[in-house]
């Protein structure tokens, strides 16, 4: 029977592994009368392979042979590969075509058209908002942390199809995009304009006089030198304190906020992360310690590597929390590119705290609990004096 290329695809997926596995001398193939002589070891795998995967062959024929439409042999390979990641169970782990790993590029360097919102796949099918991205449309339209998408432009999302919602929400700027909302008990309709979104990572500025205070929106790939530039500027004005808020920060570059925690906390452990198989990678600090008191604000909305910050000050008193129970983000993505542009993000490890406490899907609670009034969120133009967990992060510097 004439092989499909989708049998082809799944050899190659399937068997790369396996040939890496061989020693040079177990690999090497012998040409002899117009025949490749590989291996017993090599054969008996590939037979193996081709046994287990007959089933997935016979059926992707009979759908190119009997579908009611032509789909084409791309839609087929690409159903394979996002199959493949579908049955991990995992929402942080997804195959991207090219098409969907450009776009992701383009997210993560901070432009591109949207509405400004960051969600996630959670259970029972839903698409949650992690966190609306400061001054963007989705923020001023009064979206939060928790917010389960239903609609998106009439049509039904599911956290099974995340990307064809992001799709849809996506698009040029000037243009309208419904959703649907859940709130708890409650379903609501909001209309929002698109824009541009260009991510600014670092805000920073003084308050109470005295003291620094840093935003970061986002943990990207420039945010360390970022956060430098605007520390240092605060520190030239002598500033006596500082405030760090991580509130809806969805978290980023693992890397990044290692750089950044570096620069805060005396010699010490970071984080570690820890695979299936047991290894560890610690990362920690030098003794170059940020000598002047800290408190940093979170709310349900700060995830991943903004917990990881927030508790590796916590965990070592190198500072006050402030807030509510962080989202509870634990688990590490590698984002990996395929030479066709298309790509790849694999959950690979677990990160623990400085304690050893791993907070996937429980959070971090602050030091001192505070939620914010629901008047707040419908206050046109708040100050600081409307904050009352900025205040209270003032409350607690001048304390110190």
């Amino acid at each position: 029977m004439k092989k499909s290329k989708l049998f082809f695809i799944i050899i190659i997926i399937v068997a790369l592994t396996s040939f890496l596995t061989f020693t040079v001398t177990n690999i090497v193939q012998i040409r002899y009368d117009s025949k490749i002589l590989i291996p017993i070891e090599t054969y008996e795998n590939l037979k193996h392979i081709e046994l287990k995967y007959e089933k997935a062959e016979r059926l992707e024929k009979f759908i190119s042979e009997n579908f009611y439409e032509d789909i084409s042999d791309e839609v087929i390979e690409d159903g394979v590969l996002y199959g493949l990641f579908d049955s991990l169970d995992d929402p942080y782990s997804v195959y991207m075509n090219q098409k969907e790993f450009k776009e992701f590029n383009e997210q993560s360097n901070g432009s591109y058209g949207g509405i400004g919102i960051i969600v996630t796949a959670s259970k029972g099918d839903f698409i949650t908002i992690v966190s609306p991205i400061e001054d963007t449309p989705g923020e001023r339209a009064g979206l939060k942390s928790g917010d389960k998408i239903i609609e998106a432009n009439g049509i039904r999302v599911f956290s099974s199809e995340i990307d064809k919602a992001i799709d849809i929400m996506k698009g040029e700027p000037n243009t309208e995009v419904k959703l649907k909302i859940k709130r708890d008990e409650e379903t609501f309709d909001v209309n929002i304009t698109r824009e541009i979104i260009v991510l600014k990572s670092v805000k920073s500025r003084i308050v109470d006089d005295k003291y620094g205070y840093i935003r970061i929106t986002m943990f990207d790939s420039k945010v360390s030198e970022e956060f430098e530039n605007n520390l240092q500027n605060l520190l030239d004005q002598n500033i006596e304190g500082l405030v760090i808020d991580l509130r809806n920060n969805p978290g980023g570059s693992l890397y990044e906020v290692i750089k950044i925690a570096d620069r805060l906390l005396d010699e010490q452990m970071i984080v570690y992360t820890e695979n299936r198989a047991g290894h560890k990678e610690e990362y920690t600090s030098d003794d170059k310690k940020l000598n002047i008191p800290i408190t940093v604000l979170v709310n349900e909305g700060s995830a991943s590597a903004s917990e990881i910050l927030t508790a590796a000050i916590q965990d070592t008193d190198s500072g006050t929390i402030i807030g509510t129970t962080t989202f509870g983000k634990g688990i590490v993505q590698s984002v990996i590119p395929l030479q066709d542009g298309s790509g790849i993000k694999l959950t690979t490890s677990q990160y623990f705290t400085p304690n050893g406490k791993c907070i996937h899907g429980i959070g971090i609670e602050p030091n001192i609990v505070i939620e914010m009034p629901d008047e707040y969120y419908e206050i046109e133009d708040p100050t600081d004096e409307d904050d009352i967990q900025l205040q209270k992060a003032i409350e607690v510097l001048n304390e110190n």
